[in-house]
């Protein structure tokens, strides 16, 4: 009857006097939390950006017509457009308006980009069909056909292009998540540390429970109970203040122009991942303080 009198929730309050905020493991693991999301949210909108911008441009093909004659050049353009669009696999074939590629060139060359001495190549945009054998069959053709027709004439996949940003986004995606698996570990020691130190402070209390015919259990309940509320209270700060830095960044990059920085985005999926973390981190804590408990007052015998 002692014993169980002691482990209630407000001889828990006297014994354990300390204050829910009063201590800096629940701010410590605030932090580690917040970063925590903030890594992972990186490295889901990283990978799904990845995988957006190498989808975007697996199957097209831009032929470049590098006659300097302009009269050719178009003749050359029209023949290519005609022979290709009608290839099986090929589903759309755009010449790239030259106003368009004017505009484009006027940050290097400025007003004489517009010069007809200039010879600025022809570009034709080729989308090809879906994946797989039937596209690369595709561009296989493609080639033929332009080389058939030209050799002042480059067939040059856009994959080839982004397959270095992608590869670069992946890497730093991974990072991310490693640094995720490091706040984990790091997170565990916190709390091995926590336990030890609650362990240490509280040695008389601990005796007197003893004493009073108290098990190692209900002793180790007791202090879990408030190792957890402190993590518990941490993790949701941390997860609040994390998910409000990636609606104000996702905001800033939703207004940003170009294809790069617009597919990187955290998907839906992605929502749901995030607020597990610190559930994650809780159960991990939650283990993490009982071996250590178990471990002390072992020892303590």
């Amino acid at each position: 009857m002692i014993a169980a009198a002691i482990i209630s929730g407000s001889a828990n309050d006297r014994l354990l006097p300390q204050g829910r905020l009063a201590g800096p493991m629940p701010w410590i693991v605030a932090i580690m939390i917040f970063l925590t999301v903030l890594a992972c949210a990186a490295g889901i909108a990283l990978g799904e950006g990845a995988a957006t911008m190498r989808d975007a441009v697996a199957n097209r093909l831009t032929v470049q017509v590098t006659e300097a004659d302009s009269e050719r050049r178009d003749a050359l353009t029209a023949r290519i457009r005609n022979a290709v669009g009608g290839l099986p696999g090929v589903t759309g074939v755009t010449v790239a308006p030259r106003d368009q590629l004017i505009r484009q060139l006027e940050p290097w060359l400025g007003g004489d980009a517009q010069s007809a001495d200039i010879p600025i190549p022809a570009l034709i945009d080729v989308d090809l069909s879906a994946g797989g054998p039937g596209a690369d069959a595709a561009r296989v053709s493609v080639a033929r056909a332009v080389a058939a027709i030209t050799r002042d004439a480059r067939v040059e996949p856009h994959s080839a292009y982004i397959a270095p940003v992608v590869t670069l986004v992946r890497t730093i995606g991974w990072i991310a998540f490693a640094i995720v698996a490091l706040m984990a570990i790091a997170t565990s020691f916190v709390v091995v540390l926590a336990a030890r130190g609650a362990h240490s402070s509280h040695r008389g209390t601990i005796d007197i429970m003893h004493m009073l015919g108290a098990t190692d259990g209900q002793v180790m309940r007791l202090f879990q109970r408030r190792l957890t509320r402190d993590i518990s209270f941490g993790a949701a700060v941390g997860l609040a203040a994390a998910i409000a830095i990636i609606f104000l960044v996702g905001r800033s990059v939703g207004l940003l122009a170009g294809d790069l920085m617009g597919s990187i985005t955290l998907p839906w999926w992605g929502w749901i991942v995030l607020p597990t973390l610190p559930i994650l981190f809780i159960i991990v804590a939650w283990f993490a303080s009982r071996l250590t408990l178990q471990s002390a007052l072992s020892r303590s015998l």
